[in-house]
């Protein structure tokens, strides 16, 4: 063997998995088609965060006479926006490249087609400066990730001018002065929150009767008023039927409640999921199980082909980085010999709007739906002193307890930086923390965090600022 494992992708699934293997003393390879990072740090997560960054400062211009300030000529220049948050992603990927020459992990740069073999299947390689390379291993590990989703039956595909993806709205030539996103996930509204922040007219379609719809219903009645303050329009319950493109820009036609309707904006992005990245790799000729676009594989990763992996997108929601990395770590542990500890540990999720959106565990109606005597608290940054000394004072923290046993089964958050707050409950669950440690746990004062043990106290009928 070449190797004893390859790993095909360098998201954050393939590269983290790739630097793990190499801890291990296993000699590793990396496949990688575009650029090393894959689409979270080049397209996805750390561009649009750089983006919303961009947004929120200039949103906050406008309210600086809430702390006495003042400033005049505020104005912004869409392409240096752009501009830095592609900077933002090269310093990124330059990282995973010398993390790779650290951990001596070989990159191959090109497209990888699985063919028969033993023990693993062989991995021939496209190499992206010309000709092919074909490398075998003990092990191979897909972390091919994955893409947006489109339903060209209804229009909805992107071609980069009208209509767009999450790629082509990290890019574009300009900023849009009307706007529908399709789509009201954390990707879709991620985006109209950064495109409002600049003043474009946004409009968020939704199928279901709520945004955000897998949050808790409180946290989504929230987001949907916080939005709407800041001027995003949205229709919910909302069917696209049809979408039609023309010089000047989209036409979307919607059945909503039985009629219908027609919206019309400059461009439209489709944010109606992803599917995971399954085709040409030779998957058929192998008789690997694939179910609606992903992998299917066991607790360890493990497909149904003796010898092949796969990890993070492409095997399966949560699409998640984090969890695309944790996958990973396990499954390789798992190929040298150790006893990883299974992903049982609920998987935090965040959306990084204004205000932010963060939960890890069940919902209120999740927990009850599972049979549990519910016990929720719930407590805002309104009366939270750092919130309010921060003027950072929209929305709550939600707990859900399971009320026989005191387990948190659940917490929800909607605002400032919650999705720096969020792992404290992360932490909890996974030491399978009770009311009473939560209870018992000192909070430093004046912090946001306070605003967690209240929704703790809450639960129970202690609550101290209420």
């Amino acid at each position: 063997m070449d190797f004893d494992v390859i790993i095909i992708g360098s998201g954050p699934g393939g590269y983290v998995t790739a630097i793990r293997a190499s801890q291990l003393g296993l000699k590793t390879a990396i496949v990688e088609r575009a650029e090393l990072g894959g689409i979270c740090l080049n397209w996805g997560c750390i561009p649009t965060k750089a983006l919303l960054k961009s947004g929120e400062v200039y949103e906050q211009l406008s309210h600086l006479g809430d702390y006495g300030l003042s400033v005049s000529g505020a104005a912004f220049d869409f392409a240096k926006i752009i501009e830095r948050s592609r900077g933002v992603a090269a310093t990124m990927n330059k990282g995973v490249a010398f993390l790779m020459k650290k951990h001596k992990i070989e990159v191959i740069a090109g497209e990888a087609r699985l063919e028969k073999g033993s023990p693993a299947p062989k991995v021939v390689v496209a190499l992206t400066a010309g000709g092919a390379r074909t490398v075998t291993a003990k092990h191979v590990i897909l972390a091919t990730g994955a893409r947006a989703r489109e339903i060209p039956t209804v229009g909805l595909t992107s071609d980069g001018d009208r209509v767009w993806t999450y790629r082509d709205a990290l890019a574009p030539k300009a900023q849009p002065k009307t706007l529908i996103v399709i789509g009201s996930g954390a990707i879709g509204i991620e985006f109209a929150s950064f495109y409002r922040a600049l003043g474009s007219e946004v409009t968020v379609i939704e199928a279901v009767d709520r945004i955000l719809p897998v949050e808790d219903e409180e946290v989504s009645k929230a987001a949907k008023r916080a939005f709407e303050k800041r001027g995003i329009k949205f229709r919910v319950g909302a069917k696209v039927t049809k979408l039609s493109k023309s010089k000047s820009g989209v036409s979307v036609a919607l059945e909503v409640g039985g009629k219908a309707e027609t919206l019309e904006a400059e461009v439209a992005i489709v944010a109606v999921g992803i599917t995971g990245n399954v085709e040409n790799l030779g998957l058929e000729a192998l008789g690997a199980k694939v179910d609606r676009g992903h992998m299917v594989t066991d607790s360890h990763s493990q497909t149904n082909v003796p010898g092949l992996y796969a990890i993070g997108d492409v095997a399966g929601p949560p699409w998640l980085a984090h969890k695309a990395s944790h996958e990973g770590v396990h499954c390789i542990e798992h190929i040298a010999g150790l006893k990883p500890a299974n992903l049982t540990a609920p998987i935090p999720g965040c959306t990084y709007a204004n205000p932010q959106v963060a939960s890890i565990g069940l919902t209120e109606a999740a927990a009850k739906a599972a049979g549990h005597e519910v016990r929720a608290g719930r407590f805002p940054f309104k009366v939270n002193g750092k919130a309010v000394a921060a003027g950072e004072t929209e929305g709550f923290v939600k707990t859900v307890f399971d009320g026989k046993t005191g387990a948190l089964l659940g917490t929800h958050m909607i605002g400032h930086e919650v999705t720096e707050m969020i792992q404290g409950f992360g932490v909890a669950i996974t030491l399978e923390a009770t009311e009473e440690d939560l209870m018992a746990t000192v909070y430093a004062h004046p912090t946001m965090s306070e605003a967690m043990h209240e929704a703790v106290l809450d639960a129970y009928g202690k609550v101290l600022h209420l």
